[in-house]
């Protein structure tokens, strides 16, 4: 918000999943970027001590040159990727290189393309600000009746990991829930109450950004306030000296208003995974008024983002064990990325081809559905070994064979001495970020239903690449220094990192 699937869910919007062991939470510094899932399956750990001896998180640590750079790289101009993007589906028909030319060529200027940007409208507003409230009415207000008749959804009021400072916070499990309420009230109205046009997000698409933007800087600026002012918990609360990291990184743990509003879980879910899918209606939607019919390459973005979305939402419980919830402290990088970055950079295939309607023939439509539906069964197989090892402290079958392990010992910055395993068998036998594979699989078949004609969709793809490889370069270096020479031993048995034979 990582991710989202993802919910990745890829959850949140950076999106990322993990490596192939699980630490204690509170062992893990939270000063690392983004996202998604905590590293993979451990067997349980030793020798942790009570919540009480451990130590107080308020503290404070200096920034270094890179983290700061890159910090204020983002600041400053991760809103303008977003814009431009947006703003050339708007004025160049998804065309990367027209408004760059027509800049250079001095046949347009910056003002000229700026004038001709919808502003934000009273009508916008208030969609938006009904969008929010809607969903933080599902959220607080609605305890999850789905886990009552779903079998083996998990919902309700769940337990998260514990946090640095030893607490461990309750969740109301909800999301699929609200999911499900809203998208069944868009079908009733698309089919009977006829309220509004279910064009209506395209419609609003510019004007809705603006408001995006006003709610993700300021649950941004308030988060940080609090920190500062009314931290939820004190000692969960993390002080770096440098104004640029603590906005954007954040500083409380686990903002919250009351007993349940959990700022993290909230904006990681919802509004934007939720709004994910009707995005995506909307725009085909469109597509139908424009051209008379929906393409099969809308349907196939529709179906295959709409599966990743269900994912997430059935598997939230899980997602409570995540490095968006276990490690990140709330601020600008969840808050508004969760708002903007995610509902309008994720959903750019779908407004590709409201402009571009591509009809993919049989053969590359199927393609397409095959290669999104195996990188889906790669992604959540792995996760699903993963989780089953470290449940089963080992004691189980991966592809019916009992699972091979590295026994490795680190020691905490309490000085005690822990026990874990990595898991060297089933996918993680093949890489050692084997789920990351799979994520890399199914963004590029959401790019690859739009055909070969422009750039702009393939913005995913590349995106997702960058982030993976450098979250899986970066998860090594930490367990690297975390174990040692039982790392080594691990590498050796398991030699690639992402593709087998190849890296």
């Amino acid at each position: 918000m990582p991710a989202a699937t993802s919910p990745r869910p890829d959850a949140g919007p950076w999106a990322a999943r993990g490596c192939p062991e699980v630490p204690p939470a509170w062992l893990e510094r939270p000063w690392r970027g983004r996202l998604s899932e905590v590293p993979a399956g451990v067997a349980q750990s030793r020798g942790r001590g009570r919540p009480r001896d451990r130590p107080p998180h308020r503290l404070c640590r200096e920034v270094d040159w890179f983290s700061l750079a890159s910090v204020l790289f983002l600041l400053l101009f991760a809103p303008f990727i977003v814009y431009f993007f947006i703003m050339a589906c708007d004025q160049y028909a998804c065309s990367l290189t027209a408004p760059v030319l027509d800049l250079a060529a001095g046949r347009v200027r910056l003002s000229d393309i700026w004038a001709k940007t919808p502003s934000v409208t009273k009508e916008a507003a208030q969609i938006y600000a009904l969008w929010v409230s809607f969903q933080v009415l599902l959220y607080v207000a609605l305890p999850d009746v789905c886990h009552r008749f779903l079998p083996g959804y998990v919902g309700g009021v769940q337990e998260g990991a514990v946090t640095p400072a030893g607490v461990i916070n309750k969740y109301e499990i909800n999301g699929l829930q609200a999911w499900l309420i809203t998208h069944l009230l868009w079908l009733a109205n698309a089919r009977f109450l006829s309220w509004f046009p279910p064009t209506i997000i395209f419609d609003n698409w510019i004007p809705l950004l603006w408001c995006a933007n006003i709610l993700g800087y300021a649950v941004s600026t308030f988060a940080m306030v609090k920190g500062y002012l009314f931290p939820t918990n004190a000692r969960d609360c993390k002080f770096t000296g440098n104004f640029f990291y603590n906005y954007m990184m954040g500083i409380e743990f686990n903002p919250r208003i009351g007993k349940w509003f959990d700022f993290k879980l909230f904006f990681n879910g919802r509004p934007g995974i939720v709004a994910w899918t009707l995005i995506n209606l909307s725009f085909a939607a469109k597509q139908r008024e424009l051209h008379g019919h929906v393409t099969n390459s809308m349907i196939l973005v529709n179906v295959l983002q709409a599966i990743y979305v269900l994912d997430f939402f059935w598997n939230e419980a899980w997602y409570l064990k995540t490095i968006d919830i276990c490690h990140d402290h709330f601020g600008w990088y969840l808050g508004w990325g969760d708002c903007v970055w995610l509902p309008y950079l994720y959903t750019l295939q779908g407004l590709y081809l409201v402009y571009h309607p591509v009809q993919l023939a049989a053969p590359h439509a199927a393609g397409v559905l095959l290669l999104g539906l195996l990188g889906y069964y790669v992604f959540r197989v792995a996760n699903h070994q993963k989780d089953l090892f470290r449940r089963t402290d080992g004691r189980c079958l991966i592809w019916g064979r009992k699972p091979k392990a590295i026994a490795c010992v680190y020691t905490s910055a309490d000085g005690q001495r822990h026990h874990s395993k990595l898991l060297a068998s089933g996918f993680w036998g093949l890489a050692r970020h084997f789920n990351y594979t799979g994520d890399l699989l199914g963004s590029l078949a959401y790019c690859l239903a739009c055909g070969g004609g422009h750039l702009l969709p393939y913005f995913y793809a590349a995106y997702m690449a960058v982030l993976l490889t450098h979250r899986c370069l970066r998860d090594e270096h930490r367990c690297a220094s975390k174990y040692g020479g039982d790392w080594a031993r691990y590498t050796a048995a398991v030699p690639y990192r992402l593709l087998p034979g190849v890296f």
